[in-house]
């Protein structure tokens, strides 16, 4: 499995290329080393799954959108998008765009019901504009020529 070859240890928050498979590309959003114990409590996840997901989905590059998940591992998330639509440099800034939007988010928790969500209890948008805020300032500077993993 390509992730695992990642060094965890110099994995810094950031965005990275994680891997292209035809047309699909998958980009890494990590937001916390996980060697430090300091990861993203389950809340804070789901929270940011909702409204990020739901950002990207109403985008103007939506038809681009493949996924955006979390990493089982909690330190952050995956976002798939067809590389036919968008480029490399183009996802970058989608993505901070959207985060810079996610910080800002005003209304009612997307899918924030027992009918839209199993697990509705624990969304919180207050969680989730706190964590795009601090992703949005991460990314704030990132470019494609930032996308590779640190190696040391």
């Amino acid at each position: 499995i390509a992730s695992f070859t990642v060094d965890h240890d110099v994995l810094v928050p950031g965005l990275y290329l994680s891997r292209q498979d035809g047309d699909v590309v998958t980009l890494d959003l990590r937001f916390k080393k996980p060697n430090t114990g300091d990861l993203l409590t389950n809340a804070e996840m789901h929270s940011v799954e909702h409204v990020i997901a739901t950002l990207l989905r109403n985008s103007p590059e939506k038809d681009a959108v493949v996924y955006f998940g979390p990493m089982g591992c909690q330190t952050g998330f995956y976002f798939l998008f067809d590389g036919k639509q968008l480029t490399l440099a183009q996802a970058v800034a989608l993505v901070q765009r959207v985060f810079a939007q996610g910080a800002v988010f005003e209304g009612e928790m997307p899918g924030k019901s027992a009918k839209e969500c199993g697990n509705y209890r624990n969304l919180d948008v207050e969680l989730a504009k706190t964590c795009c805020a601090f992703y949005t300032e991460i990314i704030s500077g990132w470019n494609q020529e930032k996308l590779a993993y640190p190696t040391a």
